[in-house]
């Protein structure tokens, strides 16, 4: 049998995350992008701090840019995933699997890789009818506060 190795690398309280306004989210990010996870790929990688993680690699097929530059697809690293039989699940981090659509909120890590802006803030997961699962936000709603953030950029 596998194992099931499964730890916090940030505090969680009972509650969601922190409320942040969108259009913050998406001031700080580099890019914000909406997409369709087209792949995942787990591996081993050292973050910022020197930790050994098991990573996953998500591959996004992008609908839509709202902030930054145009790309058909980028590669967003999430911490999390599973290898063989052990799995490491990152409580303020969303799971992806292929199909799934979601915002994505990224920024470059120090090695350059994509990563998520404001850890679990910058992952938004859509329903089939645009709304970000848990929320009444709809992507339409992102859409505007996200280009109302951009437009306030110095």
């Amino acid at each position: 049998m596998g194992a099931l190795l499964s730890f916090a690398l940030a505090p969680t309280v009972a509650t969601a995350q922190p409320q942040v306004p969108l259009a913050d989210r998406a001031r700080g990010a580099d890019q914000v992008v909406v997409g369709r996870v087209t792949s995942v790929t787990a591996s081993w990688r050292q973050n910022d701090f020197g930790d050994r993680l098991i990573v996953s690699t998500v591959h996004v097929m992008v609908d839509e840019t709202l902030k930054g530059s145009s790309q058909s697809a980028i590669d967003v690293e999430v911490e999390g995933g599973t290898i063989g039989g052990l799995t490491l699940r990152v409580s303020d981090l969303e799971t992806f699997a292929p199909g799934d659509r979601a915002v994505f909120y990224v920024q470059r890590n120090r090695r350059g890789a994509l990563i998520p802006h404001r850890r679990g803030l910058g992952l938004q997961k859509l329903d089939n009818a645009g709304r970000v699962y848990g929320s009444g936000v709809t992507l339409e709603q992102i859409r505007r506060e996200v280009r109302a953030g951009a437009a306030r950029q110095p």
